[in-house]
């Protein structure tokens, strides 16, 4: 248990009973609260969050069944175990009491050795599981971190290659996590657009185009057109970045659900709605929701930012050319939230300009 002494949280209508049960507990070193009502109960637990409450049954107003209905609604307040007190301990109350979530059931008059036991065997209990959990949060977070900097990593390691990679992975981190959002407000694919998803892609998008790293000098950095011949062996960055996040996944077993997004990103944002994309010619929605909403962030970076073989376009001849010369490409759902935040996608390009 907690250095701290634990708070006991005693509910009764009548104040010599709670008088009596604090007396029974003074020798467990607790600190103690109590109220008068389960009205009042609502309030003052909420605001001192004790380690155990003890809740009178019968009691005018909001009985102690009614009021830990109440408490379990609020989420700070689910997890604390209640006893129950009651001088009719019949068996269909008992079964209400533990269905409500009840830890324990004491009847009046209570023994004030067993009442001390009880309520240190829960109060111990309640350490212990306040401590797992909490070490259960503390790995989650750990693991979180070493997702945010495996993928860090192996960002920076195409930015190595590429010194314009640096600000694109920025800017599209931004403007993927901006579309997918809106597309979500908009009501349509609600059922992958969950907040989680659009973290999720947010934090993978730095891989979309880390398959580069096995891309020879001589074209990734060449100052003017590609050949055909170098043009296809640039177009092999996607599978090639599939393949580095496939043996990552492998790697890291199970906790891999961050990579598949990442690797469905590399593998397909070079991919066109109208099936003329590549590396597979996937067509509609074929293509992973991810790959779809990355190609969108990516033409544009491309067409706004200035780059060795071409000039950079204004934003508007950069909007124009994805929504109407080009819209065939693109997802039309993505296209019609794409041209609502049209404005913040050059607010993100200028703060995050190379």
């Amino acid at each position: 248990m907690s250095t701290a002494k634990p708070l006991i949280f005693i509910v009764d209508d009548v104040a010599d009973n709670i008088q009596v049960a604090i007396s029974h507990l003074q020798e467990l070193q607790c600190n103690f609260a109590y109220a008068l009502s389960g009205e009042q109960a609502l309030a003052r637990i909420a605001a001192s969050k004790p380690q155990l409450i003890l809740m009178d049954v019968m009691m005018p107003g909001l009985s102690g069944f009614d009021t830990v209905v109440q408490l379990r609604q609020q989420p700070a307040l689910g997890n604390i175990p209640v006893i129950f007190l009651t001088a009719q301990a019949d068996s269909e109350d008992v079964v209400r009491g533990f269905n409500l979530g009840g830890v324990d059931y004491i009847a009046k008059p209570f023994n004030g050795m067993e009442l001390r036991s009880r309520v240190r065997n829960h109060l111990e209990l309640y350490a212990y599981r306040t401590r797992l959990e909490s070490m259960v949060e503390e790995r989650t977070s750990a693991i979180e971190l070493l997702k945010d900097v495996i993928i860090e990593a192996m960002g920076e390691m195409a930015e190595y290659r590429d010194k314009e990679t640096g600000g694109h992975i920025r800017r599209t981190m931004e403007y993927v996590r901006l579309l997918a959002e809106t597309v979500a407000k908009n009501g349509h694919y609600t059922n992958q657009l969950t907040p989680e998803f659009i973290n999720l892609l947010y934090k993978s998008a730095p891989l979309h185009d880390i398959g580069k790293v096995a891309i020879p000098d001589r074209i990734l950095l060449k100052p003017g057109s590609l050949t055909q011949e170098e043009y296809e062996i640039m177009k092999k960055h996607t599978l090639f970045g599939e393949n580095i996040i496939s043996k990552l996944k492998q790697m890291a077993g199970q906790s891999t659900v961050f990579l598949q997004c990442a690797m469905e990103i590399s593998g397909s944002h070079h991919e066109r709605f109208d099936g003329t994309g590549y590396p597979r010619g996937l067509r509609g929605t074929n293509i992973p929701l991810a790959g779809r909403l990355m190609t969108i962030a990516d033409i544009y970076d491309a067409l706004v930012c200035k780059r060795v073989y071409k000039a950079a376009l204004p934003h508007a001849r950069a909007i124009t050319i994805i929504t109407e010369e080009r819209k065939q490409d693109f997802d039309p759902l993505l296209l019609e939230a794409l041209f609502q935040v049209q404005d913040q996608f050059r607010e993100i390009a200028f703060l995050h300009a190379d």
